[in-house]
């Protein structure tokens, strides 16, 4: 294929995902925040998947794009939002798009995301401390008291949720790409079978493991 033509299909990609992700980011104001001000948002599953079909830049690409346009029509944050949301966004998706770029199988897949959740939550404690004091006005110690009873919670659900949304999205949608002419085909056979029903079963227990854990935190459960 031509390059123009590369270069067409993945600008139409990109604006899709992106297109998606702020959608996300509206069905995300109807549920619960935690502690008042957290909020979950899944438009980080779909920022994922985006990286591992078309590589972790990509991801950052979407994810600044999604988080301006978010800043400039419904946040109320503004700066300090739209870098706390490209920050966590990032943190997610990058590892786990590297990852799995160089490890394209199923066992590539998970591992990727974990780690993804992982430097997600540990990147989040940090930044949390540091940015947090400035856009909701509290004591910096105010804030050190919330990072693992609040904070770390908090993000090792969201991260959960989207991991487990993730590895049940990821192939039909892969494969409604393909159709539509927008994601190379598979090589010859190396991805015949690779999320059998088994997979399937197992992103769904991860995914209800963390809803029921998120609804614990929302005082649901």
């Amino acid at each position: 294929m031509k390059s123009s033509q590369m270069s067409t299909r993945y600008i139409t990609s990109v604006a899709m995902f992106a297109a998606v992700s702020f959608v996300a980011v509206l069905i995300s104001k109807v549920i619960p925040n935690v502690a008042g001000f957290l909020s979950y948002e899944p438009k980080d599953a779909v920022i994922v998947i985006a990286g591992l079909l078309y590589g972790p830049l990509t991801s950052v690409l979407i994810s600044v794009i999604v988080s301006f346009i978010e800043m400039i029509t419904i946040s109320a944050t503004g700066p300090y939002g739209f870098l706390m949301n490209v920050v966590s966004t990032c943190a997610f998706a990058v590892p786990a798009a590297w990852y799995y770029q160089k490890h394209r199988t199923q066992k590539g897949a998970v591992i990727g995301l974990i780690l993804g959740v992982l430097v997600m939550a540990a990147a989040m404690l940090l930044w949390n401390y540091i940015i947090t004091p400035f856009y909701m006005g509290v004591p910096r110690e105010t804030v050190a008291g919330m990072l693992m009873t609040v904070f770390l919670p908090f993000n090792l659900v969201k991260g959960g949720i989207n991991a487990g949304l993730t590895l049940l999205l990821y192939k039909p949608i892969v494969n409604a790409l393909r159709k539509a002419h927008l994601a190379e085909p598979s090589k010859s056979g190396s991805q015949k079978g690779t999320f059998s029903v088994g997979f399937t079963l197992l992103s769904m227990a991860i995914l209800v493991s963390f809803v029921l854990w998120f609804l614990v935190l929302i005082g649901v459960l």
